[in-house]
């Protein structure tokens, strides 16, 4: 049979008091399987874990026609209640090929789009979208938004992007000449989730 083990703060003079619920039913309580601090009272709005990848390397892809995955931009957070809330931030740069395709980038929880524009005809559903006239200039993009995966599995967001044809860069500009003028960046996917 397991045992409960309690001890006294380092002054060794708080109280800990377990007491049974005022009714007549019976409950149970399982405590989770880890160390550290337990929120007593997860008040709704109260972030209960944040989660957070940064990629400072350079990606390029020629694959178009579909969404693709960009390598290095995907988090994986374990909600600890089905109600939970998961707060995206996305911070990145890229740029498609100048004269040829724009910047589409999209969110994906699992392998479902969220946070896109509605369908309308052929054009093409994303989270954002930016076009660059200038092979040495960046085009920057966030994303910001509150997600309901209703649930207590592993769930990991990543950003895809989409190209016609043409080159796709990302943390880094198309001509990337080897010059102060030129930047490489970081981008970040940040998740916390927040309780409902």
């Amino acid at each position: 049979m397991s045992s409960i083990a309690l001890s006294g703060n380092a002054a060794g003079a708080g109280v800990f008091t377990l007491a049974s619920p005022n009714s007549a039913s019976s409950f149970t309580s399982t405590l989770p399987a880890v160390t550290g601090t337990l929120l007593s009272n997860k008040t709704p709005g109260t972030v209960l874990q944040v989660v957070s990848t940064t990629k400072t390397d350079t990606f390029t892809s020629t694959v178009t026609g579909a969404y693709t995955d960009i390598t290095g931009m995907s988090v994986s957070i374990t909600p600890t209640s089905n109600t939970s809330k998961i707060l995206v931030h996305v911070t990145g740069a890229g740029m498609g090929q100048v004269g040829v395709s724009s910047l589409v980038v999209q969110l994906v929880r699992g392998s479902t789009a969220i946070s896109i524009g509605d369908a309308a005809g052929s054009r093409t559903t994303a989270s954002t979208n930016s076009y660059s006239s200038d092979a040495s200039q960046l085009g920057p993009f966030a994303i910001h938004f509150l997600d309901s995966p209703a649930t207590t599995s592993a769930t990991t967001y990543k950003i895809q992007f989409r190209l016609g044809s043409g080159t796709f860069y990302f943390n880094r500009t198309q001509t990337d000449t080897d010059s102060a003028s030129f930047a490489r960046i970081a981008s970040t996917i940040t998740v916390m989730e927040v309780a409902a």
